[in-house]
């Protein structure tokens, strides 16, 4: 039996703002709210004290992680009094080295690129028996732990949600909603998830594999390669980035996805419907939510991006013939990669390329793009 879980219950907001924009019931669920700021402290901690009873009360917590995993990590060694070590390229933030090392785990900047410093990272694994290679996203343990935001959604929600929306990178939070709801009887609960143009290994992902819209052609970005399906990648086809173009490719940024969540979401009776924002439009949300709640990180606004659109989220969750109001919840993943001066800058950005007028191209689920409103 697990010991009793480290996270705390995190509260599920009504947002007026939002319900009044779009015309539904718009719920918020606070995952930004825990010890490392973003939900991986669920997945991640409960992996540690698995790690413990597995290996020990010396276990060595290994990571190579500059962004929300290696926190999610370091904060749960400190809460365990475990060691951890936390393995960065060069290039690494220097706010990211300090807040790491403010949470007692030892920093160790290998390597001019991630795969390098996994690398680094793997071979401490293989060199210390009591070291264990924690995972970023891909494995079970993670999405029965984040998997938990569900369980707590049953007793905090008036009624069974309509649609929950997500940003996914690597695949970690969906593969934990698509468990949650899994054990909550929501199967048949859409779960819409999103990710910004540059980097969107799962979309490309999803899309190649039947009976999605570019299982037959698999045709590709010139800097995305295909995966073939094998044993390995449990028979599905995957997408992978050589390169982010992408502002929120710091927490979303996954060269490919989990191969198991992928499978997951295929087969899901409720259905993942996916679509790719570009960066603009993220950080329109990321002022806007600003405005009505709290600044959070792109990767997390990217979530948002559908809430100040009323068209844009009507194409993701249509309409009810009846006319009775939707129900939906906005995970807010949380994150530590958000200042104001980049969220200053960001809308910045955003203001120059409204002044130039147009719109947004969006990448829908079906291959179709949709244009939104500046």
């Amino acid at each position: 039996m697990d010991p009793a879980p480290l996270w705390e219950k995190t509260p599920l907001l009504y947002s007026s703002k939002i319900s009044e924009t779009l015309g539904v019931h718009a719920y918020l669920k606070l995952e930004n709210l825990h010890p490392s700021h973003s939900f991986k402290y669920r997945g991640l901690s409960l992996f540690a004290q698995r790690a413990i009873s597995t290996h020990g009360p010396n276990v060595h917590l290994i990571v190579a992680s500059g962004g929300n995993a290696g926190l999610a990590v370091a904060c749960a060694a400190r809460d365990l009094h475990l060691k951890c070590s936390v393995y960065l390229p060069v290039g690494a933030a220097q706010s990211t080295l300090d807040i790491l090392r403010r949470q007692g785990a030892d920093v160790l900047v290998v390597g001019r690129f991630y795969a390098e410093a996994l690398q680094a990272a793997q071979s401490h694994v293989d060199r210390e028996p009591n070291a264990v290679m924690a995972p970023a996203y891909d494995h079970e343990t993670l999405w029965e732990g984040h998997g938990s935001m569900v369980t707590e959604l049953t007793t905090q929600l008036p009624t069974k949600p309509d649609a929950i929306f997500c940003s996914v990178g690597g695949g970690g939070l969906l593969g934990g909603l698509i468990h949650g709801c899994s054990k909550a009887s929501w199967d048949d609960v859409p779960l819409i998830a999103l990710e910004t143009i540059g980097s969107n290994c799962f979309y490309h992902s999803l899309s190649l594999n039947a009976p999605r819209f570019n299982n037959v052609s698999k045709t590709l970005p010139p800097s995305v390669a295909l995966v073939p399906p094998t044993s390995d990648t449990h028979g599905v086809s995957l997408a992978h980035l050589h390169q982010f173009t992408s502002k929120a490719s710091g927490s979303l940024g996954a060269s490919q996805p989990s191969s198991r969540v992928v499978q997951m979401a295929l087969e899901r009776a409720g259905r993942v419907v996916t679509a790719s924002v570009p960066d603009e439009l993220s950080m329109q949300a990321q002022t806007a939510f600003a405005d009505d709640h709290k600044l959070v990180e792109l990767a997390c606004s990217t979530t948002l991006t559908p809430a100040y659109k009323p068209a844009f989220f009507d194409q993701l969750v249509p309409p009810k013939s009846s006319g009775e109001k939707r129900t939906v919840v906005f995970i807010i993943c949380g994150g530590f990669k958000v200042s104001l001066s980049e969220a200053t800058e960001y809308a910045s950005l955003v203001a120059e390329d409204k002044a130039q007028g147009g719109t947004w191209s969006v990448l829908m689920d079906d291959g179709s793009t949709f244009e939104v409103e500046k």
